[in-house]
């Protein structure tokens, strides 16, 4: 009888497990909108110094919007009552990159520490302190703009912190045949959240002024904290609000996992792994096509359909919530088809991932013949990120299958892989895009789909599902 009710099946969608990962959808959302507030405003920040005498209250000028690099919003605001400020666009661009940078020195030693203090910890820390340093940028910018180069970096490096040490909690609070819903609800709040940002980012700034953007966001972010601090927990057994039922279902799940500390992680063994590189080949392959569409899909849309974006900020957030959208229901299939024993866990992950490879990819190579068609053009540029976002439920997540002792750790280097492969799109598609717009977009979205088919055919080549022999809890491996 025991025996019976320790497998029962806990009620889902009631059951804490999701209500954790509702507080973790809130906080990427959280995040997400904090990362791009200085983008959105920083239009109404520098316009005065821009094109000075050239506008009043109602007046507009076609700028477009970007996720990291560039400008984010076309509505030139009333400025009289804030302080505005001569940045360059050289200065902007280092400004935006600051984020990445902070980002990209956290990733690792994040992953790693959150394994042996608690995540619980670590991200909210990392929630906190951009929370904070949010609210605080409107005055730091009064102070210069290398006072906001810095807080730019320290927050990348906070939410850096709060971005890995998530798959530390996955590994102790997910079932396997459910990771995939409840780690696509958790991650579709970033998608949510630049399009809620994108959408209203404009309008704050409108309505009360830029400094707002950041107070509304920022407090968001505190309220987040405080959520976070009260429900989470770094894993059931400790949590005082679980239901007996609950517990048993989800540690009787992960009892053929580790969940001891461990005092070193295996470094030769992760080297030599392949199923490790198939995993960071696919996030290389994955972030360099993501990274081209958010950057710049405004661009595209208004040097290649000579469309006015000012007039279109619902149609650029469009794709982040077809995003959204994609990311939960890729999750909710993946464990369905695990959960019925449709298809084995190797199966479902390498399905995933080749859907949110190729899919793109064939949207991608299309554009340029399509460019004539304004709707299929858009229909296109909406399903990229839609469809890129099914590989969450492919090796997105793998490391929970092959080292779920080091998950967040390896979710560390693999976002780094990502973010290098960003940092490399970005450039590479502003130099080909510079020397000749026709030429050079079909070449970026060539060079784009090419880049994903390598990593698909290398995840399919070497990727696997099965816990590697190093990951497990005798392997204790030096350093």
């Amino acid at each position: 009888m025991d025996k019976k009710t320790s497998t029962r099946k806990s009620p889902e969608f009631c059951s804490l497990r999701y209500g954790l990962a509702l507080i973790m959808h809130f906080s990427n959302f959280t995040m997400i909108t904090q990362r791009v507030s200085l983008s959105i405003a920083i239009i109404a920040m520098v316009n005065s110094t821009q094109q000075p005498g050239l506008f009043n209250n109602s007046t507009e000028r076609p700028l477009a919007f970007t996720f990291n690099h560039s400008n984010r919003t076309i509505k030139e605001f009333n400025t009289a009552e804030v302080s505005v400020y001569e940045w360059s666009p050289e200065t902007q661009g280092i400004i935006f990159s600051s984020i990445n940078y902070g980002i990209i020195l956290t990733l690792i030693p994040s992953g790693y520490l959150a394994g042996i203090f608690g995540a619980k910890q670590m991200l909210g820390a990392g929630l906190l302190v951009s929370s904070l340093l949010t609210l605080f940028t409107p005055l730091t910018a009064d102070f210069g703009v290398i006072l906001v180069i810095v807080i730019r970096t320290v927050q990348g490096m906070a939410q850096g912190m709060a971005w890995t040490g998530q798959f530390t909690i996955w590994a102790k609070w997910a079932p396997p045949l459910e990771r995939s819903k409840l780690t696509s609800i958790a991650g579709s709040g970033a998608a949510f959240g630049s399009f809620i940002i994108l959408c209203v980012g404009g309008l704050i700034s409108q309505a009360l002024g830029w400094p707002f953007i950041f107070y509304i966001f920022g407090s968001i972010g505190c309220v987040c904290c405080f959520l976070w601090f009260t429900v989470i927990y770094d894993d059931p057994l400790h949590h005082p609000c679980i239901s007996i039922r609950e517990k048993e279902h989800i540690v009787s799940s992960l009892a053929q996992q580790s969940s001891s500390p461990r005092r070193s992680v295996p470094i030769k063994s992760m080297v030599r792994c392949l199923p490790l590189w198939a995993i960071f080949t696919g996030f290389f392959s994955h972030f360099w096509l993501c990274t081209i569409i958010i950057t710049y899909l405004p661009t595209y849309i208004s040097s290649v359909l000579r469309v006015n974006i000012r007039d279109s900020g619902v149609l650029s957030s469009l794709p982040f919530i077809a995003a959204a959208s994609c990311t939960i229901l890729g999750g909710q299939l993946a464990d369905f088809l695990l959960s019925r024993n449709l298809l084995r866990l190797i199966t479902v992950r390498k399905l995933f991932s080749s859907l949110g490879l190729l899919l793109p990819s064939l949207c991608a190579v299309a554009l340029p013949f399509v460019a004539s068609s304004y709707t299929t053009t858009i229909i296109l540029l909406i399903l990229i990120p839609g469809t890129s976002n099914l590989c969450d439920s492919g090796f997105i997540i793998n490391t929970l299958d092959v080292a779920p002792r080091y998950a967040s750790f390896l979710m560390g280097i693999s976002r780094g892989f990502g973010l290098i492969a960003g940092i490399i799109s970005s450039t590479a598609t502003g130099f080909l895009i510079s020397q000749d717009s026709v030429s050079g977009w079909r070449n970026v979205f060539f060079l784009a789909a090419a880049v994903n088919m390598f990593g698909l055919v290398f995840y399919l080549t070497f990727g696997q599902a099965e816990i590697q022999h190093w990951a497990k809890e005798r392997t204790l491996t030096r350093l």
